[in-house]
């Protein structure tokens, strides 16, 4: 059976299960004339927390003043790591959220099988070979990701909803990849156009992600699976314009005619307001330098470059080093928590803060002297802007930003926000950190002008822009 004939049995399946609902679902309801509907399709939403959760949250705050409502499709029961219930109150009251169960475990769950399992790498014989065999059979069949087990359930739950409700869109963002397949489903059944909101490349993604498959079986499936949503997308969205381009090409390769738009990622003014920002963080004393970052350690945002420099001021410095703290706030990686060992052994203050809500994270920024922000030196991360960067630029402090060149490079030089350093500019970082030391830090411009040119990147402009999106595309059913 070829994939496309799997896809359309897998979807009247789950259309007669959903039929046999919507028999007792009561009378189709009709929108009045008024403001167009839009179905988000989202598995992580408030409650669940990170940095990917605020775009969708701020398409929902602010399409409505553009003359889009939304409804939301989500998780009942997310399987996910981190949680932040003050991102809730960005949704507006009147948001209708239909949920749907998930089949996946809890996420606790998932994290101990994990950890079990990678304590059977060190066992021998039949017991390592059973392990390995099991974990990569599960893995295999998790297709694009693990969240394909919430989809048999979102689909019957979206499709009660756009029979009951008339919309007029359907967007889905990812990760997670099966949203995306979701989406597509979802279009193919009901003829509403269908946005493809793409926070990370799925190319980049699987090759980069914690425990992303790299086999060539997983790889032909989700390429496979990628053709398929890019051949049903009316638009295509990218958070940067090198990946918005990316996403176009992959398209037409896929046989797809979606044209693709960039949305950055953004900032919020409504975050930075008097009383919603924690302000019980200690400033440091006035000897003390310090540099905070907020989000996540993982591979494609390794901080060893500024740890080998931080070693270099051990060595040439120590003295000037004893007045730099360092403050780690979110989720790090094992393999990244074990690069942070190596500070504990300098002169350097180092401070890690476990994953907080955001009020508390744009707090920490707020009480920096100065923040940073890391791309790995990888392929693809000239087409990559790590989220915070948008806030960092808001705050008006300056940046360390230690990065290939690329677009977020060039956002830190085109707005004069701070210093720019390859990962391998390993002495350079040191001397950028020994002149501040030495009492040499300052802000950034941050006059009307300055300000004017950040504004393009709030979160409401953003939405507008995106609302544009939606009026362009092909008039439902």
């Amino acid at each position: 059976m070829s994939f496309d004939n799997s896809v359309h049995f897998y979807a009247t399946e789950q259309h007669r299960a959903a039929s046999d609902a919507d028999a007792q679902s009561g009378p189709v309801l009709r929108r009045a004339a008024g403001p167009r509907r839009l179905l988000l399709v989202s598995y992580h939403f408030p409650p669940v927390g990170g940095a990917g959760v605020q775009r969708p949250v701020k398409f929902v705050k602010y399409l409505r003043r553009f003359g889009w409502e939304t409804s939301v499709l989500v998780a009942a029961n997310p399987s996910a790591p981190l949680s932040d219930e003050s991102l809730l109150r960005d949704i507006p009251p009147e948001t209708h959220i239909e949920r749907a169960r998930t089949w996946e475990p809890d996420y606790s769950i998932k994290a101990k099988l994990a950890s079990d399992t990678m304590s059977t790498t060190t066992a021998t014989g039949p017991r390592r070979r059973l392990a390995s065999a099991l974990r990569g059979a599960v893995t295999l069949a998790l297709q694009p990701d693990p969240q394909v087990l919430w989809l048999p359930a979102a689909l019957r739950a979206g499709s009660r909803l756009l029979r009951r409700v008339r919309h007029d869109a359907i967007l889905a963002t990812a990760p997670a990849y099966s949203n995306l397949v979701l989406g597509a489903l979802l279009k193919k059944r009901f003829g509403l156009p269908l946005v493809l909101d793409f926070r990370d490349e799925w190319d980049i993604s699987q090759r980069y992600l914690e425990n992303a498959r790299q086999d060539s079986f997983s790889y032909a499936i989700q390429s496979r699976l990628q053709h398929y949503i890019l051949q049903q997308a009316d638009a295509l969205l990218g958070t940067t314009k090198s990946s918005a381009r990316r996403l176009q090409d992959r398209a037409r390769e896929a046989g797809g005619h979606a044209a693709s738009t960039c949305i950055y990622n953004g900032f919020d003014e409504d975050d930075f307001a008097p009383g919603r920002v924690e302000d019980d963080i200690a400033k440091p004393e006035r000897s003390t330098f310090r540099l905070v970052y907020t989000g996540t350690l993982w591979n494609l945002t390794s901080i060893e470059p500024l740890i080998a420099a931080i070693e270099v001021l051990e060595a040439s410095a120590p003295e000037g080093l004893s007045r730099l703290e360092l403050v780690i706030v979110g989720r790090r990686t094992e393999q990244q928590e074990r690069l942070l060992d190596r500070v504990k052994k300098t002169r350097c203050h180092l401070r890690l803060e476990p994953y907080c809500d955001h009020s508390r994270s744009i707090a920490w920024m707020r009480s920096a002297d100065a923040l940073f922000m890391l791309l790995s030196d990888v392929e693809n991360a000239h087409r990559v802007v790590p989220a915070k960067t948008f806030e960092y630029l808001s705050l008006g402090k300056a940046i360390l930003a230690i990065a290939p060149d690329g677009e977020a490079a060039d956002i830190i030089k085109e707005h004069n926000a701070g210093h720019h350093f390859q990962p391998g500019e390993v002495l350079g970082i040191a001397g950028w950190l020994h002149e501040r030391l030495q009492g040499g830090w300052r802000t950034f411009p941050n006059d009307n002008a300055a300000k004017a040119k950040i504004a393009r990147f709030s979160r409401e402009r953003l939405c507008e822009q995106l609302a544009r999106v939606l009026d362009q595309l092909p008039m439902a059913p």
